[in-house]
C-alpha cells in the first residue's frame, strides 16, 4: 500500500504538464478545392508530401510551411504559426502547481503547449489564366490590277 501511494506521489507532478495532456504531435488537415492536388510540407524531421485531402501527423514544435501544387492551377505557400490554445496554457499552467519548472521546461521544448495555425489548412487554388494568343499581323494584300474586259 505505501508502494502504490509513493508511486502515485511521484507520478502527480507530471500530470498536469501538456506534453502528458496533449501529446507532443498534432494532426494536421489540409484540403484543396479542387481536390487531388500535392501538398508538401516543409520543417518537419522528414519532409512529407500528401495527395489532398490528406492528414499529417507533425510535431508541435516544427515550424511547418505547406506549399501546394496542382497542374493547371496556380501554386500557394502558407506557413503555419504557432499558437497556445486555452487548453494548452491550461497543461503549461499545470506545470506550476504539479510539474515545476521541469514540466514547464519540457513543454517549451516540445513545443506540447502549441497548435499550429491555421489547422485545418483549407484551400482554394486559382486556375493559370491562359495566354492569350498574339493576334497575327494582318499583312496589307497587294491589289490586284484590274483585267481588262475581254473583246468580242
Amino acid at each position: 500500500m505505501i508502494r502504490l501511494i509513493l508511486a502515485a506521489a511521484l507520478a502527480l507532478p507530471c500530470v498536469g504538464c501538456a506534453s502528458v495532456t496533449r501529446g507532443t504531435t498534432e494532426n494536421i488537415s489540409i484540403s484543396t478545392t479542387p481536390a487531388g492536388a500535392t501538398a508538401e510540407l516543409s520543417g518537419l524531421d522528414n519532409p512529407t508530401a500528401c495527395v489532398t485531402p490528406c492528414v499529417v501527423v507533425a510535431k508541435r514544435s516544427a515550424d511547418i510551411t505547406v506549399t501546394i501544387n496542382k497542374e493547371g492551377y496556380e501554386s500557394q505557400v502558407i506557413p503555419l504559426t504557432k499558437e497556445i490554445p486555452g487548453s494548452g496554457a491550461a497543461g503549461f499552467a499545470g506545470n506550476v502547481l504539479l510539474g515545476g519548472v521541469v514540466g514547464m521546461g519540457v513543454d517549451a521544448y516540445t513545443g506540447a503547449a502549441q497548435d499550429h495555425k491555421p489547422n485545418p489548412v483549407i484551400v482554394t487554388l486559382q486556375p493559370i489564366a491562359p495566354v492569350p494568343p498574339h493576334p497575327e499581323k494582318q499583312r496589307p494584300q497587294k491589289q490586284k490590277k484590274p483585267q481588262p474586259a475581254p473583246q468580242s
